[in-house]
């Protein structure tokens, strides 16, 4: 009788962990809003949170240490008129976070280094241009102050947050709602999933459709579809009889799938997140009370099974950390922050190792904070892969610096309806020669000060060393 062999997975014995409940964060009304959005977004810094909100639409921003009850009267960013549907942090700054809401607009704030004090009603900018709620808001992984936004007009918009300029809309692409779009790795394509049942490819600064595949999954219940590194798309939907399917597809060629997997009969729209660091994918379903976890490889079925965390409560929605916020030294390649009715609870997933020295191969560089281009760059044609960083001594910020909006002179194209706005407009466009070297001072200035960390570290690293050689000379 032959003997089934395992396949061999550094990531086989991952495990998931809830943490204990003064590391929750307690006592928080999470948004009912029917919409399939994980209603949460985390970075290294802060953690936020959809709310219900009586007369407009709100989020709680909490700085991760905030742990246990919220105050009721804790702050709020509270600019919108209606209900908000989607929250997104700036990739490339942890104080930024866009948001989309039922009021048509786009708003991108900018949250204090300690958090918030008093209730945030002013954003630095608002983007309007959607006829309908914004269901979707998502920066560019590689590009400065570039952000899309999808509404229910079935449009997308690719905002230049800089200048507060809508550069390019993708209007007659779809014709029914946008469940998801996805960014490519270097930004230069899109991946959208439609109630029409088509999974795209675009290329939106050309405005053209690259690759479609009709009734990617054939039930009528939402899809998602997000782009792995090595440019394959991956999709999570439902088959004609209602169960949930996964599929893997090559973006140039949609004829067929690579593979595809029924999983169950639930009916919770499966939200997944991916680690391109270890091709990891993760799907929480809406509803579930798991998280399944599945590594993507080159060898047949090509989606491989690892395992599933379940609690017994189930969760209303979902955040990921980036790579560059989890704690290396305890092996610890993933952490997610689960809603519950009343309370987010982080979950840590570990690989178990017995040394505790830094395990290269479970974090290869990852992408940084620094943009690879300027929006001017991308929107002129230029593309631009992450740059990437090593964690292997931790990653230390540099200082972020604030968003600024430059508005372009609005006299020059529109006549003037208010006397005030005259000097308003003066005083928010200062000449751009005089911006174009503030930025390159600043620029200069963080590229020095993360030097000067690099080089901190590294004596750190050098003394640790040199400690080790002494025991061991002893």
């Amino acid at each position: 009788m032959m003997r089934r062999v395992v396949r061999q997975s550094k990531f086989r014995h991952v495990f998931g962990q809830a943490v204990r409940n003064d590391q929750c964060y307690d006592d928080i009304r999470v948004s009912r809003v029917t919409w399939d959005s994980s209603f949460c977004a985390v970075n290294p810094k802060f953690v936020a949170i959809i709310i219900e909100a009586s007369g407009g639409g709100a989020f709680l921003v909490l700085p991760l240490h905030k742990t246990g009850r919220i105050d009721k009267a804790y702050p709020t960013v509270c600019g919108h008129t209606a209900p908000v549907l989607d929250i997104d942090w700036c990739p490339h700054n942890d104080l930024v976070i866009a948001s989309g809401s039922e009021d048509c607009t786009v708003m991108v704030w900018q949250i204090p280094e300690n958090g918030l004090e008093n209730p945030l009603s002013e954003p630095v900018v608002v983007l309007e241009g959607h006829s309908k709620r914004v269901g979707i808001v998502s920066w560019h992984p590689t590009a400065r102050n570039v952000l899309l936004s999808a509404g229910c007009d079935n449009q997308i918009i690719i905002w230049n947050v800089g200048s507060g300029q809508a550069m390019i809309s993708l209007e007659d692409m779809h014709p029914d709602v946008i469940f998801s779009v996805s960014w490519s790795r270097n930004g230069s394509l899109l991946c959208t999933a439609c109630k029409d049942k088509k999974v795209r490819v675009i290329d939106p600064r050309k405005r053209k459709i690259v690759a479609e595949k009709d009734k990617a999954h054939e039930g009528a219940r939402p899809m998602r579809a997000i782009f792995l590194a090595d440019g394959n798309i991956f999709t999570t939907g439902f088959s004609r009889m209602s169960e949930r399917q996964l599929a893997l597809w090559k973006s140039d060629n949609m004829d067929e799938p690579i593979c595809v997997q029924e999983m169950d009969s639930s009916n919770g729209v499966l939200l997944p997140f991916y680690d391109p660091d270890t091709n990891i994918v993760y799907l929480c379903g809406k509803g579930d009370s798991s998280i399944r976890y599945f590594e993507i490889t080159d060898e047949a079925p090509f989606v491989h099974y690892l395992n599933t965390f379940s609690t017994k409560e189930p969760q209303r929605g979902m955040g990921y950390m980036p790579k560059r916020g989890l704690d290396v030294n305890k092996c610890e390649i993933a952490r997610f922050y689960k809603l519950h009715e009343r309370k987010c609870e982080p979950i840590i997933m570990t690989v178990p190792r017995k040394s505790d020295l830094f395990q290269d191969d479970l974090y290869p560089d990852t992408a940084s904070p620094d943009p690879a281009l300027e929006a001017d760059e991308w929107f002129a044609g230029k593309n631009g892969g992450p740059i990437l960083i090593s964690l292997r001594d931790g990653y230390v910020s540099t200082k972020s610096r604030d968003l600024k909006v430059v508005k372009p002179n609005v006299l020059e194209s529109k006549p003037v309806t208010k006397a005030e706005s005259v000097p308003t407009v003066q005083k928010h466009a200062p000449p751009q020669s005089s911006v174009k070297m503030e930025d390159k001072l600043e620029e200069v200035l963080r590229e020095f000060k993360s030097l000067r960390d690099r080089v901190i570290l590294q004596d750190r690293r050098i003394a640790r060393l040199e400690e080790q050689v002494a025991k061991v000379a002893l």
